[in-house]
């Protein structure tokens, strides 16, 4: 190879952003270094070309149930390719970061097939891999810090021309050697074009296309917009949550969605925190801007690439894209605002904060408690950083999802939700101060008639509709049986005309009085003859966990009712299984396992093994969230 600079790639797969966040950060450290590094998104990059490449880094992430994000699919599809051989990445050398939540049974999966597939094709690891751990009270920090250490050593120690400057450097205190990776036109406003004042959907798409925090083949146009009907309270007082059943229905333009499926829906950020933020940063709200990446040898001038942008209200372009009110900021913010820093005792905690000691007690104080961009700017107020570093580096406003309550059968024209509002109190005493969700407490203040046009997408969740020739058995605690009423509202209407399986429903709260969500619904169903009665191979089981000294949960039911569980998945049943505990799916599995074991006489291995090729099957499916 003689004298040729060596390079890394930085390969990721990120479903939220997260693994983005780790990959940027590699790129960075090995570019302190002296290696200059390309950061490509997995679903952005060739992957006939692997073999090609020396060293690789690859961050990846998994979701909720063991899920690889979206952007990994088809990278992962090419890679399980049989032709490819054990010698097919014989010189390459990588690496693997995985980004996952111990909470979870299938903790950092995605990482770990990943890596075993990569030895399988030949290729040398640098380093052991890395797992990083969002349950670790410094997150997948803790885990990032000294694995990126061991592989700069590694490297170097291969070969010391991938670092020029050394493996161990450290980063000047007084000047800042990155360049924000955006800039920012400002806009003369009387040579816009009138047309600017475009539809709301339009304004959406134009914002959000040019925010760096838009995740590769995002769609930024909304596919639709809902207003809001009902807005109702299900939980009564005296329960511990404050859960909500809304009603939504579509305004001009109408989606088709099935039973199952997710809504993802755009928050608006508190007004009077958007223009704090605007004051505070010392920026013209009326600006008209457009941002764009900067000039690189890859894309271009910043001209180019503005030919596609319509400028955009730098109000506008905040509240649509910049979360300033809601999400904690990132290490490396902290890091870039130590620069910007005009008081000195100010610029020197933030330095401590941005170092390896300083990372717990920067966790304390940031992530812990939860603070927001706008709360940190306001605790460093020496600091100015330039609005092209706020753009790149605050966190972005991410639509949230939510499983769909509704069928378009039963409820046609209508979106229904049940959602619970987030609150809780920050630890840090003497401080304790009142947290809300942004998106949940948004929807709960909303009445309808405000008449907010809500920006939406629908997309598949991970509960397929199920035909209504197949038996149920499903298990929806709390707000987890929120798709579950759509499926037994659709399956009412179809009873009308034609013969349906039976569901058999496993529901559970804390109270009876006080947290029985839909309780007339579920009730009337499980009457005589009703979609959930016994004398239609169904039932409805209810689990009240603190309505007695002993905590009952869900899966103690389902042992209750085992013989009649068996009975319906030898008919062919599929399980289905939603709600909010990252224990809970787990628990289920187990139960239905003790339940395989007892009825086959098999050892627990072969339970597993049944269970797993019921999921193989399509016929074990689970949504959960945190």
């Amino acid at each position: 190879m003689g004298e040729k600079q060596r390079k890394l790639l930085v390969l990721y797969a990120s479903q939220t952003g997260n693994a983005l966040d780790a990959a940027e950060r590699i790129g960075r450290e090995a570019e302190r270094r002296g290696c200059p590094a390309s950061i490509v998104s997995t679903d952005e990059f060739d992957p006939s070309s692997l073999p090609y490449e020396e060293a690789v880094v690859f961050v990846v992430s998994t979701t909720g149930q063991g899920d690889s994000p979206d952007s990994f699919k088809e990278f992962w599809r090419f890679l399980l390719q049989r032709n490819l051989g054990n010698s097919w990445l014989q010189r390459v050398r990588f690496a693997v970061f995985g980004l996952g939540d111990s909470g979870y049974q299938k903790y950092n999966f995605v990482a770990k097939k990943l890596d075993k597939r990569l030895l399988d094709l030949g290729a040398t690891t640098i380093v052991e891999k890395g797992l990083g751990d969002d349950q670790h009270p410094s997150g997948y920090e803790a885990t990032l810090d000294p694995w990126m250490l061991s592989l700069w050593s590694t490297l170097y120690q291969i070969n010391p021309k991938y670092f020029p400057k050394g493996p161990d450097v450290m980063i000047p205190q007084d000047e800042l050697t990155d360049q924000p990776k955006y800039r920012i036109l400002y806009h003369k406003q009387e040579t816009l074009e009138p047309e600017l004042m475009a539809e709301s959907a339009d304004i959406i798409e134009r914002a959000r296309g040019m925010s760096p925090g838009k995740l590769s083949k995002d769609k930024t146009k909304p596919d639709c917009f809902l207003k809001m009907t009902k807005n109702e309270v299900l939980t009564k007082a005296g329960s511990t949550k404050d859960v909500r059943h809304f009603e939504f229905q579509f305004v001009s333009s109408s989606i088709k969605y099935e039973v199952g499926d997710v809504v993802e829906l755009l928050p608006s950020q508190d007004s009077s925190a958007i223009d704090a933020f605007i004051k505070r940063c010392h920026l013209d709200p009326e600006s008209f801007i457009t941002v764009c990446p900067r000039e690189t040898e890859n894309n271009g001038s910043c001209g180019e690439v503005i030919t596609h942008h319509v400028p955009i209200k730098l109000k506008t372009f905040v509240e649509l894209t910049m979360d300033v009110t809601s999400a904690s900021p990132r290490r490396y913010f902290f890091e870039v605002m130590s620069f910007y820093a005009t008081a000195e005792l100010e610029k020197e905690r933030l330095q401590y904060f941005a170092s390896a000691e300083g990372r717990d007690d920067l966790y304390n104080y940031n992530q812990k408690e939860r603070k927001s961009v706008l709360e940190v700017l306001e605790d460093f107020s020496s600091v100015q950083m330039p609005f092209e570093w706020l753009v790149q580096l605050v966190p972005s406003l991410k639509p949230r999802a939510f499983s769909i309550s509704s069928s378009p059968l039963a409820h046609p024209g209508q979106v229904h939700l049940t959602v619970s509002v987030v609150s809780w109190i920050t630890p840090s005493y003497p401080y304790k101060r009142t947290r809300k969700g942004l998106c949940s407490s948004w929807l709960a203040s909303l009445t309808p008639e405000q008449e907010i046009n809500i920006p939406v997408w629908f997309h598949k969740g991970s509960l397929p509709p199920p035909p209504q020739s197949l038996p149920l058995i499903v298990v929806g605690p709390g707000t987890g049986c929120a798709p579950f009423r759509g499926f037994i509202a659709e399956r009412a209407v179809q009873a009308q005309t034609s013969p349906i399986a039976p569901v058999m429903f496993f529901f559970g709260c804390r109270n009876k009085d006080t947290d029985f969500l839909y309780k007339d619904f579920w009730e009337s169903h499980a009457r005589e003859g009703g979609m959930l009665s016994e004398v239609k191979g169904g039932g409805f089981y209810t689990a009240f966990s603190r309505d007695q000294p002993k905590k009952v949960y869900v899966q103690h039911k389902i042992r209750e009712m085992r013989k009649r569980v068996w009975d319906l998945l030898c008919d062919g049943a599929a399980v289905y299984v939603a709600g909010s505990s990252t224990k809970m799916p787990s628990d289920i599995m187990s139960a239905l396992e003790e339940i395989v074991m007892e009825e086959t006489g098999g050892s627990k291995e072969m339970a597993s093994r049944w269970l797993k090729a019921l999921e193989k099957a399509g016929r074990y499916n689970v949504e959960a969230w945190s």
